[in-house]
């Protein structure tokens, strides 16, 4: 770890979330830091706006708007905040939803405190973290249907691999030399062509169909 990381705690579940605020720390040697909580979905991206944090952990299951639109809502107003969504079940629908709201992450509050950590420290490297059984879900409408061989250009050939390893839209950004607002024109354009919603799908469907 080589920077001080801020971490922000959307989940009404009191004592989890003071779980988290000594656990965390406690196992970062002091280098996460929870700077923000919250117990209520509606006031979430409001508070991920004001205090920045670098993560945030959204349980799924809270009280309305819920889990899926404090993640949608944290999206639109931290678009750089990498957001890891959290469920005490293992029901996959609502971690796909999250995952279509602009989840990078998903982990189930049944891990071991121990392993928290790493997961966590992969989300903010720019990887996608899911269980096993999660990601078998994602791809199996990708292996179930035949591929379809899909015609791109090398700026959306490139804009394909950037996403599918994790780059943020400023990195794409950087990489491809335009601006932000015309990396997100770009990926809305390549979703529509790969008949996916999300970045996430879009990576999958690339390994799946072997378009990289």
């Amino acid at each position: 770890m080589q920077r001080d990381i801020r971490i922000g705690i959307v989940d009404d579940h009191a004592l989890f979330v003071r779980g988290l605020e000594l656990l965390l720390p406690d196992m970062s040697g002091g280098r996460v830091t929870v700077v923000a909580t919250t117990g209520d979905a509606g006031t979430a991206a409001g508070l991920v706006a004001r205090t920045v944090p670098d993560l945030v952990l959204v349980d799924l299951h809270m009280p309305p708007p819920g889990g899926i639109r404090a993640i949608a809502g944290i999206r639109r107003a931290a678009p750089r905040t990498r957001i890891v969504a959290m469920s005490g079940d293992d029901d996959p629908a609502p971690a796909l939803d999250a995952l279509r709201a602009g989840a990078e992450a998903f982990l189930p509050k049944s891990s071991d405190p121990a392993d928290l950590l790493q997961p966590l420290l992969a989300v903010l490297d720019g990887w996608a973290v899911l269980p096993p059984v999660l990601l078998g879900d994602l791809l199996a409408p990708a292996r179930a249907a035949k591929p379809v061989p899909v015609q791109l250009a090398d700026q959306e050939r490139t804009l394909l691999q950037l996403i599918s390893g994790g780059a943020t839209t400023t990195e794409i950004a950087v990489t491809l030399h335009v601006s932000e607002r015309t990396v997100k024109r770009l990926t809305a354009t390549l979703l529509r062509k790969l008949r996916v919603t999300t970045r996430t799908e879009a990576a999958a469907l690339a390994g799946s169909a072997g378009i990289l």
